[in-house]
């Protein structure tokens, strides 16, 4: 039979009743009375929780519990023998189990173990009896959240997100972190209201978590997580190739092979344009050309576009033919230096002008003889 409750009342829950009896057969070895511990007395359901002794004699040789406020055969939940041996009794469940100091553990409370717990220690000068009432919490349903939207776009929309619970103590998660308030972050003075203004892509998941009851601060109850979609991007357009040395401008051959790729970040994915010259070529994000011909040549435009966000990012990209080979260098032989090329060139000039000038003085000679002959 239970012992009833003095400090239960209608506002308040029960935490300590501690009746304590002491048979003495021999000297007493303990500073006082053996009890249970009051901090042990109080429980949450679906958690753990151990009866704690104080005051507890030397040389124990069996701890014995039971339900109730009497130590009778038919109530023992379990005894136990230092250092391993432990005997179930009628009340035993899988539940409870005895520790190496003798302390009763409960692997998982229900509102159904509230109650009055006896333990008897037997020693070799006695025996010492201590009852205690175990007062197990509800722990109630966990939070639920709910929000405005699930989809939002970055830096534009703002989302708002609500945690419905009766508990005081609430705390906020985003992407399974605790937040607080800041510039973009306001919540509540009651803490049951969030609000996001100009979302980012990183803000993925937002959830709420309570704490029933100060004195278990460990105890923690979460809802479940709402996602968040946030559109996004471009923020830039990126180019590759497949060609080296690129610099915003391809140096390729006729006939030759160019590979043109155009990416960005941006969620949903985006659309791509290629435009060549100014006038639309393809909607892949890719270009290939097996065998470059000549008009393929000129400039290329790749636009990534984010239909949701309505932006949009460009890269440009000029496929040009190689520059003109220069003239090969002579074949290596005979070569003459510069200042005996000036001097070749003027002796060559004198050397013209003297046969000149005995070519004129012959033909003058000659006229002359032919005209004194004449006359």
């Amino acid at each position: 039979m239970d012992l009833p409750d003095p400090r239960r009342g209608p506002c308040r829950p029960l935490f300590l009743v501690v009746a304590a009896s002491l048979l003495a057969c021999g000297p007493r070895q303990a500073s006082g009375p053996l009890f249970i511990s009051p901090d042990s007395l109080t429980a949450v359901e679906r958690h753990r929780n151990v009866l704690a002794l104080e005051n507890v004699p030397e040389g124990v040789q069996e701890y014995s519990w039971y339900r109730g406020a009497e130590d009778s055969a038919d109530t023992m939940i379990i005894s136990f023998r230092p250092p391993d041996s432990k005997v179930p009794g009628p009340l035993y469940s899988n539940l409870v189990t005895v520790t190496s100091k003798g302390y009763l553990s409960f692997r998982m409370c229900t509102l159904n173990d509230t109650g009055n717990y006896t333990v008897r220690v037997d020693t070799g000068n006695g025996t010492q009896r201590a009852t205690g009432w175990l007062e197990v919490l509800e722990l109630g349903p966990p939070p639920v959240i709910s929000a405005n939207a699930s989809s939002a776009v970055e830096n534009l929309d703002s989302v708002a997100a609500e945690c419905h619970t009766n508990a005081s103590h609430i705390e906020w998660y985003r992407n399974s972190v605790p937040i607080s308030a800041s510039q973009r972050i306001a919540i509540s003075a009651d803490g049951r209201t969030l609000a996001i203004r100009r979302v980012s892509r990183h803000d993925r998941t937002l959830q709420c978590v309570i704490q029933r009851y100060e004195s278990f601060p460990d105890i923690l109850q979460k809802s479940d997580t709402i996602s968040l979609t946030v559109a996004y991007g471009p923020d830039y357009v990126s180019l590759s190739t497949n060609l080296q040395g690129f610099d915003g401008a391809l140096t390729a051959g006729i006939g030759s092979q160019v590979q043109l790729e155009c990416s960005c970040d941006s969620d949903p994915s985006p659309k791509y344009h290629w435009l060549h010259n100014g006038s639309l070529l393809s909607s892949d994000a890719n270009l290939n050309f097996s065998l470059v011909a000549w008009e393929q040549m000129g400039n290329y435009r790749c636009i990534g576009e984010n239909l949701v966000t309505q932006l949009a990012f460009y890269g440009d990209v000029r496929i040009q033919p190689p520059r003109p080979s220069p003239a090969p260098p002579p074949p290596p032989g005979f070569s003459i230096s510069g200042p005996l090329v000036v001097f070749l060139i003027l002796v060559t000039s004198l050397g013209c002008g003297h046969l000149c000038g005995i070519l004129v003085y012959g033909l003058v000679r000659l006229y002359l003889r032919r005209r004194n002959r004449a006359t």
